[in-house]
């Protein structure tokens, strides 16, 4: 018996952990797209979630 609620207890916590990873993962894509959409160039919000997008900054940065 005490064990069966040791097991739920995990699970309990591990879908926790997930959800929240889940969420923070959801506002950072939203985060993302709001300062690249609205705040940034103005233009399309989805382009920044296109690896070509993210291959363009990294190479930006590093200079390759």
């Amino acid at each position: 018996m005490k064990k069966n609620k040791n097991i739920r207890y995990v699970v309990r916590h591990l879908l926790l952990i997930f959800i929240v990873l889940l969420l923070g993962l959801l506002a950072l894509g939203i985060g993302l797209m709001i300062g690249y959409g609205i705040l940034g160039k103005g233009q399309d919000p989805w382009a920044i979630l296109s690896p070509a997008k993210w291959q363009e900054l990294i190479s930006k940065f590093t200079g390759n």
